[in-house]
């Protein structure tokens, strides 16, 4: 073998990884993450760390939270729908409603981008959605990281993780410890599936044989659409909800992400009391309905999908109407969905659906 023959197979581009891509897609990328820049954040895109002045001079005894998440297998239908703009979205969800869970505040987000291959205008589609998702979380994109993995990864193939931070009051902080006999549970309607229950949604669409660009009978638009509706990023909204009410009147907020409606909100009763949520106060959405009609028993369902229900607040019975209306005027369909009282299930659903 000739030394320009090795030469020549012995090159990082040879080797699968392409920087010039790489610098054409941050390039491509980088007007929508400015757009996310909060004030306290120190210096701009492109450094080696993620500067964020935080003011502690605002805070009593702040708690910094932080949460790390991935999209899953929802990245799957992206790449056979070939449309990307959408998982980045469902990734600030992940991780900043899980925050806001707890009380906090997000202030900034950095992400993971790992693919195959270098497209500049597929990453930067991705991480567009990333900025306009933390925009809607009013948290800044201080930076991440793409990294190419030719030899790992098809060439189409990719995959999302982020890790947001945040902080909160040490005195405000909402959980179980807070929530008491005769709370109410308030109800926000999810935008979909959100980022749960793909593996379970392929096999059934595969399985099937469904079109992913026909419209099924109860639904309103292509299935695939459907299946790629961004999560609803609550963040701001409860945020917005403790400001108004306290957290004499807030208690506590799940998100109801693997694990069901039940499974979650059993994470925020402590032990000796049960929320209980009555399935007639809203309809189970005509998606699931579709997945029911195609082998998905009920049981299964209300474990593996949100079934309508994004995120709940457990709040004061005094609290309940005022935070129906804040919600509902916010934009986010909300509703009194159950109760807390004494029992020992942590949460369970009864009833049927409207």
């Amino acid at each position: 073998m000739t030394q320009a023959s090795v030469s020549g197979d012995f090159t990082y581009a040879g080797s699968g990884v392409d920087i010039d891509a790489g610098e054409r897609a941050v390039t491509l990328m980088r007007s929508a993450v400015e757009r996310t820049r909060r004030p306290e954040v120190v210096g701009g895109l492109g450094g080696f760390a993620g500067l964020f002045a935080l003011d502690t001079t605002r805070y009593r005894r702040p708690l910094i939270a932080s949460s790390t998440d991935g999209v899953g297998t929802k990245i799957a239908l992206a790449r056979q729908l070939d449309r990307h703009d959408t998982v980045g979205i469902d990734l600030v969800a992940m991780v900043v409603d899980d925050l806001v869970a707890c009380g906090a505040e997000p202030l900034f987000l950095q992400d993971y981008v790992a693919v195959g291959k270098v497209v500049p205008e597929r990453v930067a589609a991705i991480v567009t959605g990333i900025a306009a998702g933390c925009e809607q979380a009013g948290a800044s994109l201080v930076g991440g990281e793409t990294a190419e993995h030719g030899d790992l990864m098809d060439a189409d193939e990719y995959d999302l993780a982020a890790t947001a931070v945040g902080v909160v009051e040490a005195d405000a902080v909402l959980g179980p410890e807070r929530v008491r006999d005769g709370d109410v549970v308030v109800a926000m309607a999810s935008s979909g599936f959100h980022s749960n229950g793909y593996s379970l949604v392929r096999r059934v669409v595969s399985a099937a044989g469904l079109d992913l660009t026909a419209i099924p009978a109860g639904l309103d638009r292509p299935l695939g659409e459907v299946l790629l509706e961004p999560t609803r990023i609550y963040a701001l909204d409860c945020l917005a909800l403790v400001g108004e009410l306290g957290v004499d009147g807030v208690h506590a907020f799940a998100h109801i992400t693997g694990g069901g409606l039940a499974g979650n909100t059993a994470r925020v009763v402590p032990e000796g009391l049960e929320a209980v949520l009555d399935r007639g106060t809203w309809a189970l959405p005509a998606a699931v309905s579709l997945l029911e009609e195609h082998g998905v028993p009920r049981e299964e369902s209300e474990r593996a999908f949100n079934c309508g229900v994004g995120m709940v607040a457990v709040v004061a019975p005094e609290a309940a109407e005022t935070a129906v209306r804040l919600l509902t005027d916010r934009g986010v369909p909300a509703w009194v969905a159950g109760t807390v009282g004494v029992g020992e299930t942590g949460a369970r659903l009864v009833g049927s659906y409207r």
